[in-house]
């Protein structure tokens, strides 16, 4: 059995997965400010779902040293420093990987696709922007710490990084509509152009076969799918290839499942 765990800004899953990747069941709880208050709760749901586990595998939103499992810092959360992975092997007795949450997510998403491509560039859209390459159906590991949020542009005359003008956290204040509640076709063209500005930077440096755009504002794709393919046509250069870009399938699991997905290539 293996120990899923989906660390977020807003909340946390708990999930036990099986060798094969099935969900058996999944908790959550609200995360706490604190770390410690975090860790207090964790023990508490991992002792509910009274199973002893093989492995654990911890999603975090942040900067991963590896192979200890220590989070130098959290993008939403703030905790610095922290030893993740020692503090929740004492917690479940069993070994612990900790991955940044959107390489997993894109594991997951990659394997979902019929047919495994080469090189998949999974953007997650919520509060912030991160990015995740998976090559081969693996965590890229010369990737593995990529940023794509963070790359500079000059937006409204000012030097600033992606996800300060086109997160769901920019899109609110900008707006003063969460994503969700925006339906106005002329808002969503010019916030597909923000989108758009980064993902051609980003095709142009690591040439991914397929782009997929998943996370709390990318589960509103629909409302953006066609203005943004007008704008990365536009935008990308003629040496540049134009790469599909899909929804993502699972946005809601795709963490969890990018778990379990992990612990098997591990466990193999």
């Amino acid at each position: 059995m293996i120990l899923a765990i989906d660390i977020g800004g807003t909340k946390t899953l708990v999930a036990s997965v099986d060798i094969d990747g099935r969900i058996l069941d999944e908790k959550k709880f609200s995360t706490p400010k604190n770390y410690k208050e975090f860790l207090t709760t964790l023990a508490a749901t991992i002792k509910l779902t009274k199973n002893n586990y093989s492995s654990a595998v911890v999603a975090a939103p942040g900067k991963v040293i590896r192979p200890v499992g220590d989070v130098k810092a959290f993008g939403n959360l703030n905790w610095k420093n922290v030893k993740l992975a020692r503090d929740v092997q004492k917690l479940t007795k069993c070994s612990v990987t900790v991955e940044n949450d959107a390489n997993l997510a894109g594991l997951s998403e990659a394997h979902s696709l019929d047919l495994m491509p080469h090189r998949v560039l999974y953007i997650t859209i919520s509060t912030g922007i991160g990015t995740g390459i998976i090559t081969n159906g693996v965590i890229d590991p010369d990737f593995a710490d990529s940023e794509g949020g963070m790359m500079l542009f000059e937006h409204n005359s000012k030097l600033i990084s992606w996800e300060d003008f086109a997160s769901g956290k920019a899109i609110v204040k900008k707006y003063g509509q969460k994503a969700s509640e925006i339906n106005d076709p002329r808002i969503w063209d010019e916030i597909a152009e923000w989108f758009a500005v980064g993902i051609v930077n980003l095709t142009s440096v690591l040439d991914p076969d397929v782009i997929i755009i998943g996370g709390g504002v990318g589960t509103h794709f629909k409302k953006f799918e066609q203005p943004l393919k007008k704008y990365v046509e536009k935008l990308t250069p003629s040496v540049v290839s134009i790469v599909p870009i899909f929804e993502a399938k699972q946005p809601e699991q795709a963490v969890i499942n990018g778990c379990a997905i992990y612990a098997k290539q591990h466990h193999e």
